[in-house]
């Protein structure tokens, strides 16, 4: 029986705690911070997230969707609100059977670990930070926060699920021919919160995922269970590129309210603690983090450690969930031969990492900026009667990242040249009984296989 060791016991780490017992393995999951689920280790950050096909494959792989899916709301498209406080309902995919759920983080990662607690050869240790890793011998350091003490294993496999603060990746960057990158948005973000109405009504569509776009920022909304919706404002850091649009100017409760009245006037009167949240909850970051190799010897990065990406097309969870399917699958190819596993579940997952991390940077233009305007909006027409008319050939991006399990990468190759179908198809028009039908589809024939 391998013995696996797991860093981190987020998301990822407690589901794939679960892929491998059910394998039979023996596994142990380090985390640094508390147990989460006696303990408030606090909020502000990514409090929700949206779950779609990829990752409930994973979840279904592992029996475990029927139970996850109590904890969801599906949304079925962006609600956009306009300055003026009109709604467009623009739809994700082409009825409702195709959604995306809004779930709660914490609430998600405590029912994973509790459904891994339940295998008998699962053991998670709290207050564990990985200090140091010495790749002679296999030995891993950790401090005991609770102790104060330093203790060492070596485990047979160790993967590391660990963040995109990986300090497992950090003590990778000490290897000869490793390569890093990492790029932050000149953007962060600030969590806030618009709280349920009377009985634990929802005073949005709790169907929807909400979004004010205002050109080179926005806010978004998505439902929870209890009836509130998370807010996330996104907002450039500086002065300097957003002037009094920016997190620096926005910086005494009268800019605050002065700031929301000019742009999100119609969510003000039901975010009655707009103040206390902008200035208590911390500013995060948006990152993309590229790196490779993932794998050195028996150890291994999975997830954000290995790929953290911006969270503008909902795809963070849901690609290190199917990063837990693919390593899964190898494990069944070739049993315990742990150097095809890793290395074939690299060379997999590498391209596709990097084609979700495009994908989400492009798609917060298309959020903040393009939904808003009139030629976004006619495009989505277009781009909905081909989709009817060439359903295998020609299916929306976001529709293949979202709703199908095909290659990230094939998605984006496909995207680009769906795009620039799209652009000459919309070229001088605005009204569809206009669009040239007979060169969409001599396009589309000649450029698009079917899927």
């Amino acid at each position: 029986m391998n013995k696996i060791t797991i860093n981190g016991a987020g998301l990822a780490g407690s589901l794939l705690a679960i892929y491998l017992a059910k394998k039979g393995m023996a596994v142990e999951v380090y985390e640094r911070r508390p147990d989460m689920r006696i303990n408030d280790i606090g909020g502000g950050r990514s409090i929700n997230l949206a779950l779609s096909v990829r990752g409930i494959q994973a979840l279904k792989e592992v029996g475990l969707y029927d139970e996850i899916k109590k904890i969801c709301i599906p949304m079925y498209g962006r609600m956009i609100h306009s300055i003026e406080g009109e709604t467009t309902f623009l739809r994700y995919g082409k009825d409702d059977t195709e959604y995306i759920n809004s779930v709660s983080r914490a609430e998600l990662n405590m029912k994973l670990m509790d459904m891994a607690e339940k295998f008998p050869n699962v053991k998670f240790y709290f207050n564990k930070r990985c200090t140091r890793i010495n790749f002679d011998s296999g030995e891993v350091f950790y401090h005991n926060e609770e102790l104060s003490e330093n203790e060492f294993i070596i485990p047979d496999v160790l993967i590391a699920t660990d963040g995109a603060a990986s300090p497992v990746r950090i003590e990778m960057l000490k290897l000869p021919r490793f390569n890093f990158s990492q790029e932050y948005e000149n953007y962060g973000y600030k969590e806030l919160n618009i709280p349920p109405g009377e009985n634990g009504t929802h005073l949005l569509d709790k169907n929807c995922l909400h979004i004010w776009p205002r050109g080179s920022y926005m806010l978004i909304a998505l439902p929870n269970m209890d009836g509130s919706f998370t807010c996330t404002l996104f907002l450039a850091y500086d002065e300097s590129l957003g002037g009094k649009n920016s997190f620096q100017y926005v910086n005494t409760p009268e800019r605050l309210k002065i700031f929301f009245e000019e742009n999100f006037k119609d969510v003000l009167h039901i975010m009655p603690d707009l103040e206390n949240d902008y200035f208590k909850n911390p500013t995060g970051s948006l990152i993309t983090i590229k790196c490779y190799p993932w794998v050195y010897k028996s150890i291994a990065l999975l997830g954000d450690s290995a790929h953290a990406i911006v969270p503008f097309f909902g795809q963070g969870m849901n690609a290190a969930f199917e990063d837990c399917v693919y390593l899964n699958s190898y494990i069944e190819k070739y049993g315990d031969d742990w150097t095809k596993i890793l290395d074939e579940y690299q060379k997999d997952r590498k391209s596709n990492a990097d084609a979700i991390a495009d994908l989400a940077q492009e798609n917060f233009v298309e959020m903040r900026d393009l939904v808003a305007t009139e030629k976004f909006r006619f495009k989505k027409k277009i781009e909905t009667e081909l989709y009817k008319k060439f359903p295998l050939r020609f299916i929306p991006k976001y529709s293949m990242v979202t709703f199908m399990r095909i290659p990230y990468k094939t998605a984006l190759q496909r995207g680009k040249i769906q795009e620039n179908i799209l652009d000459k198809l919309s070229e001088n028009i605005s009204e569809l009984e206009n669009v040239n039908w007979e060169l969409a589809e001599n396009l589309i024939l000649k450029e698009l296989n079917e899927l």
